[in-house]
């Protein structure tokens, strides 16, 4: 029988995005994956490479009662998964943090079988920091890794955020600034603060000179609720603009895009490096543990983005960064040049190497 590797993740784009790198990765060494996640994390599974799909009780929850509530979900979870383990034979688990996680590496680590977890933060996660001091193995996209134990500090490989297929593919395309014709922008992240990103954007868009304003084509996500002011915004100020809820061929915008603006979300920073992305990051201030200002910490070292603190967004201070980037060419192609420069397009790759080790393969 073929190898069985389980992919335990949080139902978000951050947990699932890598997940599916990752499954993906191990499908072609001829391993079979099984996808244990929640019911949050089936709209971004729609392709994911699983033979199987586990769905765990697990929950989370805030004071007594809803903390009470969660404990009893993971318990039951945690012996659902023991079965499952035990009918599969899983070989090695690889858990992407968030709460749907835990009870696929607890039950694995009740009974010790080869566990990993990866961080896609530069701060470790919630789920992760309970789980780390347990796993037989901890991966980090991040060279920092901030409310780690100095254990698992030590023990943290730095292997980068895996990416799908399509966006690593364009670390091997060249990044061409915009010339005489259109400026193509891509704005990102319209699930986390609707109308910071869905409307301060747009009017900050409309703000611009002329000479800029007018070569503009923008393709902007943007929360249901906040689709038609975005659009009448953009269509008042003559701007080419596609606004929708979500894009699923983020690859192909991508590669069209001259500049990305948008949170910073682990994901989104190891996609902007991948894909050589000069950007205007806007880290979403609620984010546990500040975690979104340490991940742009990765493209700012290197002056690869600009990051605007929600503290400081205004119309004219997002106008005057946007100005200031597209207006120099070759300030652009800089900023290209030093994403790529951090990026780790390998790192699907690295983290199965780790998961195959783990397993002792």
């Amino acid at each position: 029988m073929t190898k069985l590797c389980v992919v335990a993740a949080g139902g978000t784009g951050g947990h699932m995005f890598p997940a599916e790198a990752l499954a993906r990765e191990m499908a072609a060494r001829g391993w079979r994956v099984v996808l244990a996640t929640d019911h949050r994390g089936e709209q971004y599974a729609h392709a994911f490479p699983a033979e199987e799909r586990l769905a765990l009780d697990a929950a989370t929850g805030s004071g007594p009662i809803g903390l009470l509530k969660a404990g009893v979900a993971i318990v039951k979870g945690v012996g659902q998964a023991q079965a499952a383990f035990n009918r599969m034979n899983a070989q090695v688990v690889v858990g992407f943090g968030g709460y749907p996680s835990a009870p696929a590496l607890v039950a694995a680590i009740l009974q010790k079988r080869p566990t990993l977890i990866h961080e896609q933060n530069a701060v470790l996660g919630r789920t992760n920091r309970v789980l780390a001091p347990h796993v037989r193995a901890v991966a980090s996209s991040f060279p920092t890794l901030e409310r780690a134990s100095a254990d698992v500090k030590a023990r943290a490989q730095v292997v980068g955020a895996p990416v799908r297929a399509d966006i690593r593919a364009l670390f091997d395309r060249a990044y061409a600034p915009p010339g005489d014709g259109p400026i193509n922008i891509l704005v990102t992240g319209g699930s986390q603060g609707a109308r910071l990103l869905s409307e301060t954007t747009p009017r900050a868009l409309a703000a611009l000179p002329d000479t800029i304003r007018r070569r503009l084509k923008v393709q902007q996500q943007s929360r249901p609720e906040t689709l038609e002011t975005s659009r009448q915004i953009y269509l008042d100020a003559g701007i080419d603009a596609e606004v929708a809820p979500f894009f699923r061929d983020m690859a192909t915008r991508l590669s069209a895009a001259h500049l990305v603006i948008g949170r910073a979300g682990a994901s989104t920073c190891a996609e902007l490096a991948v894909a050589a992305m000069p950007s205007i990051l806007i880290p979403l201030k609620i984010a546990t543990d500040d975690h979104q200002r340490l991940n742009a910490k990765l493209l700012t070292d290197v002056s690869a983005a600009e990051v605007i603190l929600e503290d400081d967004v205004t119309v004219d201070a997002m106008a005057a960064s946007v100005t200031g980037v597209l207006a120099d060419p070759l300030r652009l192609a800089a900023m290209s040049a030093a994403a790529r420069s951090v990026a780790i397009p390998d790192a699907a790759q690295r983290l199965a190497d780790l998961a195959e080790a783990t397993a002792g393969l």
